[in-house]
């Protein structure tokens, strides 16, 4: 288990039904940077600009596709059923650097952790990115 400490408790006022999968992959994306960011700086010595790159390298469309089918076994039906909401979400642009393919699974990705977040499951995050981290950690930079 991670020795980080959790995070901070959302507060909430619009029911989560009513949030496009967009605003959830919104906050999953600064789920998952925050995580990312935590981890790599409490288990390398790496500096700034390393962790950039690491921090980078790890959330990028492209490593997040890739992530899936480790969580995928890991979810229940609710969480799949976000992750597809996520994914089946129209963009009006893509990330230079990555495939619709990908940035469509990684928008999916980004949504199931912004939901997970804003129900106050952070036990429930660790559980997966821990999952995530011990698959792909960038092994490089440690």
């Amino acid at each position: 288990m991670c020795s980080e400490p959790g995070l901070p408790a959302p507060h909430n006022t619009v029911d989560l039904h009513e949030q496009s999968p967009l605003a959830l992959a919104f906050v999953g994306d600064a789920v998952l940077s925050l995580l990312v960011r935590a981890r790599l700086v409490g288990g390398t010595r790496l500096p700034p600009a390393a962790l950039h790159r690491a921090a980078n390298e790890y959330v990028s469309a492209h490593a997040q596709s890739r992530e899936l089918p480790v969580l995928e076994p890991l979810l229940t039906q609710a969480e799949l059923a976000v992750l597809r909401r996520g994914r089946n979400a129209s963009k009006a642009t893509v990330a230079r650097h990555a495939t619709a393919q990908e940035y469509r699974a990684s928008t999916g990705l980004e949504c199931l952790l912004g939901w997970l977040y804003l129900q106050g499951q952070t036990a429930r995050i660790q559980q997966l990115f821990d999952a995530l981290w011990a698959n792909y950690a960038p092994q490089g930079h440690m």
